[in-house]
C-alpha cells in the first residue's frame, strides 16, 4: 500500500479508547490503535495525534462546577491517555513525545511548534495533549488548530462512530450517512461531526476531514492511503 499524504493528524475519541466498558482504558483498543498507527508509520508518514479525555472526564458533566474548571479537569484527562498511548507507541519500537499546552515539564514537553516539527521530522510521533490549552475549546479544535500550524495535509477523525449523518445513528433508525460533505453544511444542518470552531478552522485552511469508526479493521490505514472510508469533510 502507498500513503496519500505525507504529514497527517489522527484525532481519536478518548471514548473509543475506553471499549466496550465506556470508562478508563481498555488495553486491547489501545493495543489495535498501536498496531495501525504502526502500519501507517511504516508507510514514511509523519504522524500527530490528538487524544480526547471522555473515558475519564468531560467538561460537561460538571453542571454545578465552574466551566474553566472543569474544562482543565477535561486537559488533565487527554494527558493521561497521552501517557498511556506514548508507552502502548514506544513499546511497539515507535519513538514518542508527548507534548502539553498546558506546561507541565516533569511530565512532558510543553508545546513549541518548531520542536514538534523537528520530532515529525526524525521520524518520532508526536502527541499534542490538552487540547489548545484554553478553556471553552474542544480537542476537536486543538485538532483542528494543530493541524494547520504543523502544516498536516488532513485530519483523520477516529470516533466510535463509522462517519457522518444526517442524524444520530444511535437514536434514529432512518439516519442517512453522507459519503462527502462540505464544511458549510455540516455547519448549517448542525451536524455533531466536530464543533463548529473545529470544523471552521479546517475549512479557512483548507484542511480536510475524514471521519470514520476506529472499529473497522485497517480504518486509519485505509484513510491514510486514500481508500473510500468513512465521510470526507471537505
Amino acid at each position: 500500500m502507498e500513503s496519500k499524504y505525507k504529514r497527517v493528524i489522527i484525532k481519536i475519541s478518548g471514548e473509543a479508547l475506553a471499549g466496550d466498558a465506556g470508562f478508563g482504558l481498555d488495553s486491547t483498543v489501545i493495543s489495535y490503535v498501536v498496531n495501525q498507527i504502526k502500519k501507517v508509520k511504516d508507510l514514511g508518514v509523519e504522524i500527530g495525534i490528538i487524544v480526547g479525555g471522555g473515558n475519564f472526564w468531560r467538561g460537561r458533566q460538571a453542571l454545578e462546577m465552574e466551566r474553566t474548571t472543569a474544562d482543565h479537569m477535561g486537559m488533565l484527562a487527554t494527558i493521561m491517555n497521552s501517557l498511556a498511548l506514548q508507552d502502548a507507541l514506544e513499546k511497539n519500537g515507535m519513538p514518542t513525545r508527548v507534548q502539553t499546552a498546558l506546561t507541565i515539564t516533569r511530565v512532558a514537553e510543553p508545546y513549541i511548534l518548531r520542536k514538534a516539527q523537528r520530532h515529525l521530522e526524525k521520524g518520532r510521533i508526536v502527541i499534542f495533549a490538552c487540547g489548545t490549552g484554553n478553556p471553552y475549546f474542544s480537542t476537536d479544535t486543538g485538532a483542528s488548530l494543530r493541524a494547520a500550524e504543523i502544516g498536516a495535509e488532513v485530519l483523520l477523525l477516529a470516533k466510535n462512530i463509522d462517519g457522518v449523518y444526517n442524524k444520530d445513528p444511535k437514536k434514529c433508525a432512518d439516519a442517512v450517512k453522507y459519503d462527502e460533505i462540505s464544511y458549510l453544511d455540516v455547519i448549517q444542518q448542525k451536524l455533531q461531526a466536530m464543533d463548529t470552531t473545529a470544523i471552521t478552522l479546517c475549512m479557512d485552511n483548507q484542511i480536510p476531514i475524514i471521519a470514520f469508526s476506529l472499529k473497522e479493521e485497517d480504518s486509519i490505514l485505509k484513510a491514510v492511503c486514500g481508500e473510500k472510508i468513512g465521510t470526507l469533510i471537505h
